[in-house]
């Protein structure tokens, strides 16, 4: 297991007092923030912040040397991007003002709840990767390229959408913050998940479960582990999931199946940091980064009572929504040579050429399955092949086959669709209709003319005939 500090920057105290900021220290450790160093003599403060970043600073007021007001004013003019929180035995409504003037993050009067202070340094952390996500996202946008382009290899794409993801995850990976992953079945959720963990420089393992079946008690054991004891035959302690990724990624796949109790213990493990293993009495600590992925619409569970709302915006701290393979029809030459490259090393066969015209016809079909689909449609082409060109016959039967399916579909629909026609007030002439027909195919699959034909079952001249009137 690899050991981690959190928060990644260090929470500096600043008292003259040594028993005050080890009874801090206590309570921030507690809290699962064991990240934390001291400073005794007020005159140090602007050294160690000049020789290390500091992510929040806990400072007294009264102190000699160097008064606490002093130390506020020239952090907040030199070091702006830093939560200060005062905590100090002044209870002066003026004092408390005049510090939130200079930009105090809070002011705190002693003795501190220790609950209290828990929830302030925590909160100012979440400020401070705030705003330092904030200033990513900027550079990121303005950037033409990636910081980190080997972090994304595993991803085939030259698509613009695909690329400003990539932005954005550079931007947001040193975040501690959950990351929503969305997108339909097979548009590869997990690789973005395993990208995102490759560019946040964690140190511990990525580790991942699919929650899709998974009862409450299997999801409690597997990712919390249990004591030795907890149940019957439960003869030894277990780690969970948790524990194992440790300092790394826990990537929990199909969260929208997420059963209701299990739901409130993902709850407190973002929020609080902490979970009990089955059979525990004392909590543990976390400090692995979540990450979720569906493909269900969560909205629409929340709304329904099926997903909690506090969870669901606990997850989406970061979002991310990947986009089908139809609407990146222009990674289809990248992705067909790969799979037929990496078939033919898998199957044993020869090296495969890639004919042309394959791509034109596989940009008729919309893909429901994404790249999922397409790797196992030429997998089973390679498998059948007999030469070293591409046999597209093997693919036009495929399609044909999936036409036949929604064809069955839409004349089972075909009361739905009379509802349609009747709904509307006044019909569209047959030339109006073949306009729209025609703009939308020609939408779907980029403005090519022998795909858009393909589609709608006339031929390219026709089409272009179509167009001309």
């Amino acid at each position: 297991m690899t050991d981690m500090y959190y928060p990644t920057l260090p929470i500096l105290i600043v008292d003259d007092e040594l028993t005050l900021m080890e009874s801090f220290e206590r309570a921030l450790i507690y809290g699962g923030m064991n990240n934390v160093i001291f400073c005794q003599d007020s005159r140090n403060v602007t050294e160690i912040l000049s020789q290390q970043n500091v992510g929040v600073i806990l400072l007294d007021l009264l102190m000699p040397y160097l008064s606490g007001e002093e130390l506020l004013r020239h952090i907040s003019k030199t070091f702006p991007e830093i939560p200060v929180i005062i905590v100090t035995g002044i209870r002066e409504v003026e004092k408390a003002v005049e510090c939130l003037k200079l930009n105090a993050y809070d002011y705190l009067v002693k003795p501190v709840d220790e609950d209290r202070i828990i929830a302030t340094v925590k909160r100012a952390i979440e400020f401070r990767e705030m705003q330092t996500e904030i200033v990513s996202l900027k550079q990121s946008v303005l950037a033409e390229t990636l910081c980190c382009p080997d972090n994304f290899a595993h991803i085939l794409t030259q698509n613009k959408k695909m690329i400003a993801i990539f932005r954005y995850i550079e931007a947001v990976a040193k975040s501690t913050q959950p990351v929503l992953i969305l997108g339909e079945t097979g548009v590869g959720k997990e690789l973005i998940a395993e990208a995102i963990h490759k560019c946040s420089g964690r140190k511990g393992n990525f580790v991942k479960i699919s929650i899709a079946g998974v009862d409450e008690t299997v999801f409690s054991d597997t990712l919390f582990g249990h004591k030795k004891g907890a149940f019957t035959n439960a003869d030894k302690e277990r780690l969970g999931l948790v524990e194992n990724a440790a300092a790394g990624t826990l990537f929990l796949d199909e969260i929208g199946d997420l059963k209701p109790d299990s739901q409130i213990k993902l709850l407190r493990l973002i929020q609080e940091r902490e979970y009990f293993p089955l059979g525990a009495d004392e909590p543990k600590q976390s400090h692995a980064r979540i990450i979720a992925a569906t493909n269900q619409n969560l909205q629409e569970l929340v709304q329904t009572g099926r997903f909690r709302n506090d969870l669901y915006y606990r997850l989406r701290s970061h979002q991310i929504h990947v986009p089908p393979l139809r609407d990146r029809f222009d990674d289809l030459p990248l992705l067909l040579n790969h799979f037929l490259a990496t078939a033919a090393e898998e199957l044993g066969t020869n090296k495969i050429n890639l004919k042309p015209e394959l791509i034109t016809l596989l940009a008729t079909h919309r893909f429901p399955g994404n790249v999922r689909e397409l790797k196992s449609i030429v997998y089973d082409a390679v498998a059948q092949h007999k030469s070293t060109r591409m046999n597209v016959e093997i693919f036009t039967k495929y399609l044909n086959e999936k036409e036949q399916i929604k064809d069955i579909n839409i004349q089972k629909s075909s009361q739905t669709e009379n509802e349609l026609f009747s709904s509307l007030e006044k019909l569209p002439t047959i030339k109006q209709a073949n306009s729209l027909l025609i703009s939308e195919a020609l939408k779907r699959v980029g403005g090519k003319k022998t795909v858009a034909a393909r589609m709608l079952g006339i031929t390219r001249q026709t089409l272009i005939k179509y167009l001309h009137e």
